[in-house]
């Protein structure tokens, strides 16, 4: 039991994680971008050409695919995005849909159809028991690395200077503009670091998840659960939402595997029913 709660752990930080990202443009900058999966693809597949092609170590190739998909979101969001800040929800739907079906494309082409797999040094591979708990020890190193992604991230939106000036871009770009916010840049740093968290958690879930063109569509639902039964107001909620969704798939799929993920989809619409605007949000506190 103990060994299973471990692993929802793990895999909810990770989760976390990859939709983090989505949050912060769905929930600060009320951007809905769906193809936030196709940022954690380019992560993975960044780790795989540079573990299997260059024979880059795989500690390495983590900031390097969170610095790739990071330059990828920007180029995007200066280029293609920033058009569609103003335009309705459903455009923006639609224009992430064409870009993730493009992605698809893309990869499938350059990279073949089939699964990647990402090779893990020696020292990250295997288990080991603590107090009758067995513990995988790249499980073990998601969650650290995680929890110190959330902390940070969490500190940056609330204590930093930059949280502030994202915060008051999206409350009121104009007046933000007339205080002397550079709206713009702000909004492309935070676009990129989003879809640069992405990338990461690609590199990082590639080996538990599996990774190939159709990565962007197999978990689109996964992050937009995550960031609908969290809430859009904090990080906390998603945060939360991720870990119980992480559990409840884990415990899921080891006690009754016939059901699949009916699990997740269970708990999350009893979790909607209960917190209709999302864990932590000022709607459901009222």
């Amino acid at each position: 039991m103990l060994t299973i709660l471990f692993d929802g752990i793990a895999y909810g930080m990770l989760l976390f994680i990859l939709a983090c990202g989505l949050s912060v443009t769905l929930g600060l900058m009320n951007f809905v971008n769906l193809a936030h999966g196709a940022f954690a693809m380019a992560g993975g597949y960044v780790t795989v050409v540079l573990t299997q092609r260059f024979g880059v170590p795989f500690l390495l190739c983590l900031p390097l695919a969170f610095l790739a998909s990071a330059a990828i979101g920007a180029v995007l969001e200066r280029t293609l995005y920033r058009r569609l800040y103003g335009a309705s929800h459903l455009d923006q739907v639609l224009f992430s849909l064409g870009v993730i079906f493009m992605s698809i494309a893309a990869v499938d082409y350059l990279m073949g159809s089939s699964q990647q797999i990402i090779l893990l040094p020696d020292f990250l591979r295997g288990r080991f028991e603590l107090g009758g708990v067995q513990i995988g020890v790249y499980r073990l190193f998601i969650i650290l690395v995680c929890a110190a992604l959330t902390i940070a991230l969490q500190w940056t939106l609330a204590r930093t200077r930059f949280g502030s000036r994202l915060r008051a871009a999206v409350d009121d770009g104009r007046v933000a503009r007339g205080l002397g916010i550079p709206v713009n840049l702000v909004f492309s740093a935070t676009f990129a670091v989003g879809s640069g968290l992405a990338g990461l958690g690609g590199a990082l879930g590639g080996e538990i998840l599996g990774l190939d063109p159709t990565f962007p569509l197999k978990f689109m639902i996964y992050f937009l659960v995550v960031v609908t039964v969290g809430g859009t107001s904090s990080m906390t909620g998603p945060f939360l939402a991720a870990l119980i969704l992480g559990i409840a798939d884990v415990a899921g799929k080891y006690y009754v595997p016939e059901f699949g993920a009916f699990t997740v989809y269970a708990v999350t619409v009893a979790l909607l029913l209960w917190r209709p605007y999302g864990l932590v949000s000022r709607e459901g506190g009222r």
